[in-house]
């Protein structure tokens, strides 16, 4: 018995695939889905010669109940587009495909509101850009389309659109990853303190020279494939930089209003473009909850019990508070906020902490108290990598700022002792190529973890000046070389930019309030007349140190877990928490990957923005420097450096 096929719309298209799947198979036509459809359809087709939204729409409320598999055809602005085959149940709808395409192009915003009006008042009957040729070969396609899924055969549009523009006929398939927040398939469980409960599981550590438990060769085979296309990709955009001393890659992760960056930088710009992708997933898991829904919405003063007190990651002076047009209210135990669940380590329990600690983007609005950003997000090829890294990032940022504020005057670091071949290549080249003296100080806190404060000083007339970075890491060396990637990303590409705001930064200079953006930071510390606020740590009296003087801490294990139980373990003897807030999504779980984001109250959180410093409730910033030997005793909040802090 032969197949049963409806085709459902109305114009050329339709007409042309009716006409010819009649021949092989039964063929049902309706024109809209008003009178439902037949339950004996082995397959639907959604055809229309232009773009209806509101049909698809419909297409998915109607079949997803009967678990009729569907396949759309439709021309948008000239360009005609096949697929998805959805199966009904399983992630990855015409709705997602939608969001995935409208996100990646390049004027989503714009198209979002035709999608909207369009919505509203039912379409067009059809596109004037619709060409018979251009729709011939969609009906081609079509029907081959319809023989493969009809055979069992693996269809093309599984998880992909084919987009043709019918004025060139030049045509690409392009894949999708399901959308988690999607209205019509998305599966996201609610949040819970079952799910957030944390139990570290052994994570092999790739070679005994290694502190990843993935390699790049394993993760290159899916990273392109399923995160990078520039039409329906949550990333959909790379780019080369040519100018930086390394092989400096950026991938772009588009934003409903923006476009943000994300940068890899290696010795090689394959690696480097992997790296960047790596941090654009990062980036994506760190906006918002798109792994969990958010249930909790509750106040402080009711959740007290099995919630983090925020006051113990910072918040912002009641001055700051006061001033006109700030953008976040003081903290109010009696307001109510969205929490999510985390993990404590050192409670041992799971952890109600606020969504707007948990994820950077969602720091301004009605609940609003503090100025968040990706501090302490990372990604991993394991729960447990992706912890230890997150720790790290906040250990580095944690330990540049009690340098800056303590105004620490750290023991510099002679390069050369660690005897590593490729960091002594890495110093020469940035020295022969882009004319900088690089300089290190161990920067290490109290926990002993290694740390590195990096400063590259300008050899040129011109450019700027100063560059600072840091890093962490229980290999020091990495630690080192990590800074020096991060220094090499503002060298010599930023020059003409600096050069040609010079005055701008200069009032910067007298002004701290001026230093509003993250860019700001670095760019300020580019004039010569900044150099004084460094001096700290740039007098050349003091010996330089050894390596092997200056760090103390030994890793020895093969497996990534005992490193990260070293850490923790020495976090719980300082009665520092390390909280852990899973924000994985499905997109990255699919290929082994997790993100998180770790919290540890009492460190200081990097902030850009001169008026969004964020000391209030870590009193270890002004206790920190005595117990290191720098100073005499404890430092008060008007000893604390004034200046805007120099990270980039």
């Amino acid at each position: 018995m032969s197949a049963v096929v409806a085709v459902v719309g109305e114009g050329l298209l339709a007409d042309r695939v009716c006409g010819d799947l009649s021949s092989q198979y039964q063929v049902v036509r309706q024109t809209d889905f008003e009178s439902g459809i037949p339950e004996s359809i082995d397959l639907a087709l959604v055809l229309h010669d232009a773009w209806n939204p509101s049909v698809h729409q419909k297409a998915e409320e109607v079949l997803q109940p009967t678990g009729i598999p569907w396949l759309r055809g439709f021309v948008s602005f000239g360009e005609g587009v096949v697929g998805p085959l959805v199966r009904p149940g399983t992630p990855g709808c015409s709705q997602c495909a939608d969001h995935r395409h409208l996100m990646a192009g390049p004027d989503r915003k714009e198209m979002w509101e035709i999608q909207q009006r369009l919505e509203a008042h039912g379409g067009m009957s059809s596109d004037s850009w619709a060409s018979l040729t251009g729709l011939l070969q969609m009906a081609h396609l079509i029907e081959a389309e319809v023989k493969r899924v009809l055979h069992g055969d693996q269809a093309h549009s599984e998880g992909r659109v084919y987009l043709i523009n019918l004025k060139t006929l030049k045509s690409s398939w392009h894949s999708f990853l399901p959308y988690p927040l999607c209205s019509v398939c998305g599966q996201l469980p609610e949040d819970s303190p079952d799910a957030a409960r944390i139990s570290l599981q052994s994570s092999p550590k790739i070679s005994t020279d290694s502190f990843r438990c993935r390699s790049m060769d394993d993760l290159s085979k899916v990273l392109v494939k399923d995160y990078l296309d520039y039409r329906t990709g949550f990333l959909n955009g790379k780019m080369y930089d040519l100018v930086t001393p390394f092989a400096d890659a950026s991938v772009n992760l588009p934003l409903f209003t923006a476009d943000e960056g994300a940068a890899g930088r290696t010795h090689s710009y394959a690696v480097s473009e992997l790296t960047a992708i790596l941090e654009g997933l990062e980036r994506y898991c760190g906006l918002e909850p798109r792994g969990k829904r958010t249930v909790v919405y509750d106040s402080f003063r009711n959740l007290e019990d099995q919630a983090l007190n925020p006051i113990k990651v910072g918040v912002h002076e009641k001055e700051q508070y006061a001033r006109p047009g700030f953008p976040f209210k003081p903290f109010d135990p009696d307001r109510p906020m969205n929490w999510v669940w985390g993990y404590s380590f050192l409670q041992e329990r799971p952890i109600l902490v606020p969504e707007l600690l948990s994820y950077y983007s969602l720091g301004c609005g009605r609940q609003g108290f503090v100025y968040e950003t990706s501090n302490g997000c990372a990604l991993g090829g394991s729960l447990e990598e992706a912890i230890f890294y997150g720790i790290l990032e906040v250990v580095e940022r944690d330990s540049f700022l009690m340098t800056w504020y303590g105004q620490m005057p750290l023991p510099r670091l002679d390069p050369y002792s660690a005897d590593d071949q490729e960091l002594q290549l890495m110093i020469d080249r940035i020295r022969a190529v882009a004319g900088y003296d690089l300089y290190f100080f161990n920067s290490t806190m109290e926990h002993g973890i290694p740390s590195v404060w990096a400063l590259a000083k300008n050899r040129k007339p011109k450019g700027l000046n100063l560059i600072c970075a840091a890093g962490a890491h229980l290999d020091p060396v990495r630690a080192v070389k990590s800074a020096v990637h991060e220094l090499t990303g503002m060298m010599l590409n930023l020059d003409e930019k600096f050069e040609a705001n010079r005055k701008e930064y200069v009032r910067m200079l007298h002004d701290s309030s001026l230093v509003q953006d993250m860019d700001d930071h670095g760019m300020l510390y580019g004039l010569p007349q900044a150099e004084e606020r460094l001096q700290f740590l740039l007098d050349e009296h003091r010996p330089l140190r050894t390596f092997e003087e200056e760090f103390n801490w030994k890793s020895s294990h093969a497996d990534l877990t005992d490193d990260l139980k070293d850490i923790l373990q020495v976090f719980r003897r300082l009665d520092l928490d390390v909280i852990v807030v899973d924000q994985t999504t499905p997109e990255i779980r699919r290929n082994g990957l997790y993100c998180v984001k770790v919290l540890i109250p009492g460190m200081l959180p990097m902030t850009f923005g001169h008026h969004l410093t964020r000391i209030r409730g870590l009193e270890r910033v002004l206790r920190v420097p005595m117990e290191l030997g720098y100073a005499k005793q404890p430092l008060t909040l008007e000893q604390l450096n004034p200046h805007p802090h120099p990270f980039p």
